[in-house]
C-alpha cells in the first residue's frame, strides 16, 4: 500500500513559503539552476556525471520492495549512460505507528522529504518516492521515468566537490569537504550511509519478508558551504549504531540551493570502519581491558 501523509496546518505553511519565494525560484523547480551551468570545465570530459538519487522508503511500506530493488540494481549496475548514480535510502518514521517500526527509519529523513514536499508543491509527501538531483520527483517504482530523469540530471555538470582525509575516529568520520558554493548560501549537506542492510520484518504490511537495503542513511547533518574550505568536519553514528557489526559505509556529501533544493554538486567515497573502531566505544565500560578486552559485535 501506497503512503501519503498530508498535514493541513503544514501543507498551510507551506503555501504561505511558496508565496514568498520569487516567480523566477518557482518556475525553476522543475529546471537546473544556471549557476551548476557554469561548472569545472573538467566535468564536462566525457566522465559519467555524478547524479544524487534519493529513494524515500519504508519496512512497513508493501509498495516499498519493489523500489528499493530498482535503487539497489541501479546502485549495482548503473544502468543510464553517462551518469554514475550515488543513491541514498532514505527510511521515513510515518509509517513507524501502523505495524512495523523500521529500524532504519530517521525524523531527519522525514524533514527532509517534507521539505521535498514544499518545494514540488505536493499535496502529500508518500512512500515510495524518488527524487533525482533534487530537481525532479517520481513514483519509486517506474524504472523508465528513473532513467530518464536520471539521464537529464547527467545533461548538466556540477560544480567540483571532494571528499578528502575522511577516516573513522571511535563511532564519528572525521574529514575535509573542498568545493566552490555558488554564492547564495547554498547548504552542504553530509550524510553517513550503511553500504547495506537486511530485516526480518515480523509486523505490518511485509510481515514475513526479508527486506534487503544499499546505502541505508543512518546519519545526515546539514552545514553552510562555508564549510567548503577544507575545514575539519565529522559525523557521529547514533548511539544505536556504534557497536553494529556492519563495517562497510559510504561518506556522501552534496551541495544543494537552499531555494530549490536542486543539488548542485555531489561527491561519495567508500570508508570502512574497522573492527578496533567499532569497539572502541565499550573499552571505557570494561572494568579490567586488559583481561576482558574490548570486541566489536
Amino acid at each position: 500500500m501506497r503512503f501519503h501523509l498530508s498535514n493541513p496546518a503544514r501543507l498551510a505553511g507551506l503555501a504561505l513559503a511558496a508565496m514568498a519565494i520569487a516567480t523566477c525560484v518557482a518556475g525553476a523547480l522543475w529546471m537546473r539552476p544556471a549557476k551548476a551551468a557554469a561548472a569545472d570545465p573538467g566535468q564536462n570530459s566525457g566522465q559519467p556525471q555524478p547524479v544524487l538519487v534519493e529513494l524515500f522508503t519504508s519496512e512497513g511500506c508493501s509498495s516499498c520492495p519493489p523500489a528499493d530493488e530498482l535503487l539497489a540494481r541501479l546502485d549495482a549496475s548503473q544502468f543510464v549512460h553517462g551518469a554514475r548514480a550515488i543513491v541514498l535510502s532514505e527510511h521515513v518514521t510515518y509509517w513507524d505507528h501502523l505495524g512495523w517500526r523500521d529500524p532504519y527509519s530517521l525524523e531527519s529523513v522525514t524533514r527532509r522529504q517534507t521539505r521535498y514536499g514544499q518545494l514540488f508543491r505536493l499535496d502529500s509527501i508518500y512512500t515510495p518516492q524518488i527524487v533525482v538531483d533534487g530537481a525532479t520527483q517520481l513514483e519509486g517504482d517506474d524504472s523508465a521515468a528513473l532513467k530518464h530523469a536520471i539521464a537529464q540530471a547527467a545533461a548538466t555538470p556540477k560544480i567540483d566537490l571532494t571528499i578528502q582525509n575522511a577516516a573513522w575516529s571511535g563511532a564519528a568520520v572525521q574529514f575535509n569537504v573542498r568545493g566552490a558554493g555558488n554564492g547564495s548560501g547554498a547548504s552542504l549537506i553530509v550524510v553517513l550511509a550503511e553500504d547495506s542492510a537486511q530485516s526480518s520484518v515480523a509486523r505490518g504490511e511485509n510481515a514475513g519478508r526479508k527486506l534487503r537495503h544499499v546505502a541505508v542513511v543512518r546519519a545526515l547533518e546539514e552545514f553552510s558551504e562555508k564549510a567548503l574550505d577544507g575545514r575539519k568536519m565529522q559525523l557521529t553514528l547514533p548511539d544505536t549504531l556504534q557497536s553494529a557489526p556492519n563495517e562497510a559505509f559510504r561518506l556522501i556529501v552534496f551541495l544543494a540551493d537552499r531555494n530549490t533544493g536542486h543539488v548542485l554538486a555531489v561527491a561519495e567515497q567508500p570508508i570502512t570502519r574497522q573492527p578496533q573502531a567499532a569497539g572502541a566505544q565499550l573499552a571505557t565500560s570494561l572494568p579490567d581491558p586488559s583481561r576482558q578486552p574490548a570486541q566489536p559485535r
